[in-house]
């Protein structure tokens, strides 16, 4: 699977684990060189607290478009070092 923003790639993996209709890449497919932190964080009952990271590509950005959880409770094991997206961003 592929993660596109602004006709970039941001992020490719065929190790993909999906939670509530979201593709979570694995965070070491994730471009670094387009990623800003963000302070924004949310909070999830079952999944924990979320972190996020806008974009910046081709001179536009993407706030807050890229989350994950840094610690998840242990419902969510399976999405600890991966990444997720919206606001725009295409997964296919």
């Amino acid at each position: 699977m592929k993660a596109t923003w602004n006709n970039q790639t941001i992020a490719e993996s065929d190790d993909i684990v999906t939670v509530e209709g979201n593709a979570y890449f694995p965070a070491a497919s994730l471009r670094q060189d387009v990623l800003k932190p963000s302070a924004l964080t949310s909070v999830c009952p079952w999944k924990g607290t979320a972190h996020y990271y806008s974009l910046e590509v081709g001179g536009k950005t993407n706030a807050d478009a890229v989350w994950y959880y840094p610690e998840p409770k242990d419902a969510a094991a399976n999405i600890k070092d991966r990444v997720a997206f919206w606001k725009g961003v295409t997964v296919s």
